[in-house]
Order: C-alpha cells, then sequence, then structure tokens
C-alpha cells in the first residue's frame, strides 16, 4: 500500500510541475503584454483628452449645436450597456466583476420599470448573458487583447445608431479603468447622450480663437469622432486591465502549484519512509521468529536458508574452514 501510494503521489507531483510551467509561461508572456498594452494607452490618451477638451470649450463657449448625439432625454426608458470583457479567460476576477457590475445595472433598470439593451464586447460577457437568456442587440469578439481604432469606430457606429434613430435613449459604458498595474477598478459611465459644463462667463473659452465654417460646424464634425476616442480609449484601458489580472492571477496560480508540490513532495517522503520501516520491522520480526525457533530440530532447514541469505560470507567460511 505503501508502496502504491509513493507512486500516486509521484504522478501527483509530476502533473502539478507540469501546470506549473504552464503558469509561469502564462505569466510571463501577460507580463509583456501588459506593457505593450499600458504604452498604447498612454499614447492614446493625449487625442482622447485634447478633442474632449476641444469639445468643452465649444460647448461651454456659446456653440449651440441641435446635434442627435446631444438629445436629452428627461426620462429615459431604455438604456443601452456596453459591456467590456475579454475573450479569453484565467484573468482573475476581471471578467466577473465587469459582468456582475452590468448585471445589477441591468436588474436595477428593469426593476424601475425601464428597458435594457446590450451591446457586448468579448465571449466572456457574450457567453454569460446568452446562457442566462438576456437580449442581446450586438456581440464583438476578436479584439479585446489588441484593440484597433476600426475596432472602436465599428462598436461606436452601431451604439450611435441605436441612440440617433432613438431605439435607446441612453447609453452605459461598463468597463475596467487601469489606474496602475497592481489596481484596476470597474467603471459604469455615462457615454451618450454627451454631457457637456456651461460656464457661467460663457464665450470666454472662445476668446481670441476663430473657427471655419463655425464654431457649431466644427463641433457637429468632431462629435462623431469624440465618441470613437472615447470608446477606443475605453478598450485600451480594458485590455491593459485584462493583461494586468492575468498576469496577477498566472502569478497566484505558480505560488500556489510551489506550495502543492512541496507539500506533496513532503507526503512522499513520509509515505517512503513508512515503506522502509515496514520492511525493516517484516525483516526483524521474521528473524526473532526464526531465531525462537531455532532450537527445534525441524527447523534446522530454516535456519541454514536465514543463515545463508543474511550471513553469506560467514557461511561460506564456516564451510571453508580446514579440519
Amino acid at each position: 500500500m505503501a508502496g502504491g501510494k509513493e507512486r500516486v503521489l509521484k504522478r501527483r507531483i509530476s502533473s502539478v510541475q507540469s501546470t506549473k510551467k504552464i503558469t509561469r509561461a502564462m505569466e510571463l508572456i501577460a507580463a509583456t503584454r501588459v506593457a505593450k498594452a499600458q504604452e498604447r494607452a498612454n499614447q492614446a490618451r493625449p487625442y482622447a483628452e485634447q478633442i474632449t477638451g476641444v469639445i468643452q470649450d465649444l460647448a461651454e463657449g456659446g456653440a449651440e449645436v441641435d446635434h442627435p448625439l446631444l438629445r436629452q432625454v428627461e426620462n429615459p426608458q431604455r438604456v443601452a450597456f456596453v459591456v467590456i470583457t475579454s475573450d479569453r479567460g484565467l484573468a482573475g476576477a476581471y471578467n466577473s466583476s465587469v459582468i456582475r457590475a452590468a448585471e445589477r445595472e441591468v436588474q436595477a433598470l428593469r426593476a424601475e420599470g425601464g428597458d435594457y439593451s446590450l451591446i457586448l464586447i468579448g465571449k466572456k460577457a457574450e457567453g454569460y448573458f446568452r446562457f442566462r437568456g438576456y437580449r442581446i442587440d450586438a456581440s464583438f469578439n476578436g479584439m479585446s487583447d489588441r484593440p484597433t481604432f476600426d475596432d472602436a469606430r465599428r462598436v461606436a457606429d452601431e451604439v450611435s445608431e441605436l441612440f440617433v434613430s432613438g431605439v435607446v435613449d441612453q447609453v452605459e459604458l461598463v468597463y475596467t479603468r487601469f489606474l496602475s498595474l497592481a489596481s484596476q477598478r470597474v467603471a459604469v459611465r455615462r457615454f451618450l447622450p454627451l454631457q457637456t459644463r456651461e460656464r457661467e462667463t460663457g464665450g470666454e473659452a472662445l476668446a481670441g480663437f476663430e473657427f471655419e465654417p463655425s464654431p457649431e460646424g466644427v463641433l457637429a464634425n468632431l462629435l462623431p469622432r469624440y465618441v470613437e476616442a472615447r470608446l477606443f480609449a475605453a478598450l485600451l484601458d480594458a485590455a491593459a486591465s485584462e493583461h494586468a489580472a492575468r498576469q496577477r492571477a498566472m502569478k497566484a496560480a505558480t505560488d500556489n502549484a510551489e506550495e502543492l508540490i512541496t507539500k506533496l513532495s513532503r507526503e512522499m517522503n513520509r509515505a517512503r519512509q513508512d515503506a522502509i520501516t515496514t520492511e525493516i520491522m517484516e525483516i526483524v520480526g521474521g528473524a526473532e521468529a526464526l531465531r525462537a525457533d531455532k532450537g527445534a530440530p525441524d527447523d534446522l532447514l530454516l535456519d541454514h536458508l536465514f543463515a545463508e541469505h543474511l550471513f553469506p560470507e560467514r557461511l561460506a567460511a564456516e564451510h571453508t574452514t580446514p579440519r
């Protein structure tokens, strides 16, 4: 039994060691990708911030545009949720946190008598909501790992069409903000209609600037680009957060595998020691039994066999001693 247990433990240790190699490799890959994703997010952020600043200055400076993307509904009855998750798992609580946040928003909206629309990015969100019978109006896969601006444009066109056509009254963006390598936070933010701030001293922001053809024309042309830029920034943040979460998850898995290997190795050593002790006890018990019966005439042959196996050199010397 001890030998069988030792073989089982050896197989388990070998299996855990193979798993550890895989998780370690995935950790290193995620560490490389999160650095690149963070760099891309940092490079795209100035454009998004600049176009946001220009639109705010135009809106605060008195430019009035009757644009569909600025359509305000006092009591929105149907809200669309753009949920950004990943296509792959093994990223800890990254996907589940975003999905739970989106599901809470949907349930709260339905409790108030409203309706919802789901625009899902990533296979994890699609699989979750489809399995539970939620209505999905659009889904996009294959872009969560390394999103491009064309990907953001495709999603932005779909979302803008739903809002402009009046199918939905409001759009919420649910994704994970990348704060640092050690910190990411789920965010639920208003996406459409675009929110602008009003300044009491309207017009001062545009002092010294001339716009062609007009401030209203510039604002109308920038609004679609602003939607794409903001969505692209969210996709890049989500990608960096995904890789950071996967790196942490794989590091934890590697550490757990190391601890399990140490535990199983100790257990195997104990099993080996038990097997050796059992064998020694059996030999000693057999020797004691033979020694106890050594004086019996019927056991002379057993004594000879016992001496032949345990003390072959002594027996050979006795046979070669001259008379």
